[in-house]
């Protein structure tokens, strides 16, 4: 049991070396004149998460010049650190695990770093212990400041907390560890797969491959059914002939749906039968409904601000799935939702009205929405604005096969996404239980592998 584990500090595990905790660097020093397309990334707030698991995001990362980064030597976090959020959502902890995409980091000046004595503990370890409820419920209630959360240095220091032998550590990270690469396997399978429907509506509604390539073939005096069903299969000519006689059959179907040849338009040459509309014709934004954090209900339906998922209430205002566009603060993000859900006055949801679900989903990726800010102080989009955006309509078979294809993918990506839930739910009953020792790492590693 955890009451045989002595209580440590984190200054006392802490490697040896001055910079062993540090904060970033001052605000200024560190501004955005200073950010580069490559070089050192830095860590701010969005890169972390107060979700289990979510160890590091990299992605929409900024850079310092690595000259610049030099002068930020006491700020570098290396694989195996720790960064905490010391103002706003100080709950957040990230690691720099074997995984990450880079080997060194710049922590901004809202985080901590600690590098941990790795004869003392495992890093992870202590990654899972902060990312456990108790700790994050120490987190919140002993944070500093009224208007912005705040969680400083010398805090971090004192936060206490058991400490197993470095095997025991070591057995509980690799029960809890193997879940967590379980969930980012299938994360990175639904990142292919959302890539991969974007890539068709691109291919398809953007670039017009089939259609420039029918009119291609046209030209140099082959087969324009046949180029179309290169361009749309990505195989070469040969690799058609091999196919099952239902799969090239199929193939040719949907190229022949393509035309051959462009006209002229109000957005250019577009092809020929498709038409230009606003996006008013096509979808309507319907507005959310306020519902304050008190006015929650335990439940399981998803509540959706423009940030995403804010938490979760007992009874939908969106009785179907449908897709989410932010309307107040994160301008113009969108997010798809298979299930009933709540979403606040700070977003808009869609009601399809000349195409699928799926189409409008795509389609409303490539219109800019988060560029269209009609609010200095509150960042907005305007309903009516987005109304009169132009898009190009294809004609309705064409839309139904996309649908179909979209739909396909979509559902796969569910299910991996009820995978993925399993999995965490699973990791987040074990987690407490295996930090306070009344679930031994032998029995939580049979419920892992059941």
């Amino acid at each position: 049991m955890s009451s045989d584990w002595p209580e440590v500090r984190i200054e006392e595990i802490a490697a040896s070396g001055s910079n062993a905790l540090s904060t970033g660097p001052f605000g200024s020093a560190i501004g955005a004149k200073f950010f580069t397309e490559s070089g050192v990334p830095v860590i701010r707030g969005s890169n972390l998460s107060a979700d289990v698991g979510v160890k590091l995001v990299d992605e929409n990362l900024v850079f310092v010049s690595f000259d610049k980064a030099k002068e930020f030597s006491r700020s570098v976090a290396k694989r195996g650190d720790l960064v905490f959020t010391c103002w706003g959502t100080i709950n957040q902890v990230g690691l720099i695990h074997e995984r990450s995409k880079y080997p060194e980091y710049v922590v901004s000046n809202k985080q901590m770093k600690l590098t941990v004595d790795p004869k003392k503990v495992d890093s992870k370890f202590l990654y899972y212990v902060f990312s456990g409820p108790e700790k994050q419920q120490e987190l919140l209630a002993n944070a500093i400041g009224a208007a912005v959360p705040g969680f400083n240095l010398g805090q971090l220091k004192k936060h206490a907390f058991r400490l197993p032998p470095l095997d025991v550590q070591q057995r509980i990270v690799r029960v809890l560890d193997s879940l967590d690469t379980r969930i980012d396997v299938n994360r990175r399978i639904n990142q292919t797969l959302e890539a991969m429907a974007h890539a068709i509506f691109k291919s398809w509604f953007v670039d017009f491959d089939p259609v420039k390539a029918k009119i291609a073939a046209k030209q140099e005096g082959r087969d324009p059914l046949r180029a179309a069903m290169c361009a749309i299969s990505g195989k070469a000519d040969a690799e058609l002939d091999a196919l099952p006689p239902e799969q090239y059959e199929q193939l040719a179907a949907t190229a022949a749906l393509f035309p051959d040849d462009l006209e002229e338009s109000e957005l250019g040459e577009i092809p020929k039968g498709w038409t230009v509309q606003r996006l008013g014709n096509v979808l309507e934004l319907v507005y959310g409904k306020a519902l304050k954090s008190a006015d929650r209900q335990d439940g399981h339906v998803p509540v959706y601000g423009s940030g995403g998922i804010t938490g979760y209430h007992n009874k939908p205002l969106v009785p179907r799935g449908s897709v989410i566009v932010g309307r107040k603060g994160t301008v113009g993000s969108l997010y798809w939702e298979d299930n009933p859900f709540f979403p606040i006055d700070t977003t808009y949801y869609v009601c399809p009205l000349a195409a699928p679900l799926t189409f409008c989903y795509y389609a409303m990726q490539t219109l800019g929405l988060e560029k269209m800010n009609t609010d200095a102080a509150v960042p907005g989009l305007n309903r009516e604005n987005a109304y009169r955006l132009e898009l190009i309509l294809p004609d309705s078979d064409t839309l139904k096969l996309f649908d179909l294809e979209a739909t396909t993918l979509r559902k796969a990506i569910r299910s991996n996404s009820a995978v993925i839930k399993a999995l965490a739910d699973l990791r987040d009953t074990l987690l407490p239980k295996l930090l306070s020792g009344e679930l031994s790492v032998k029995e939580a590693a049979v419920e892992a592998e059941a």
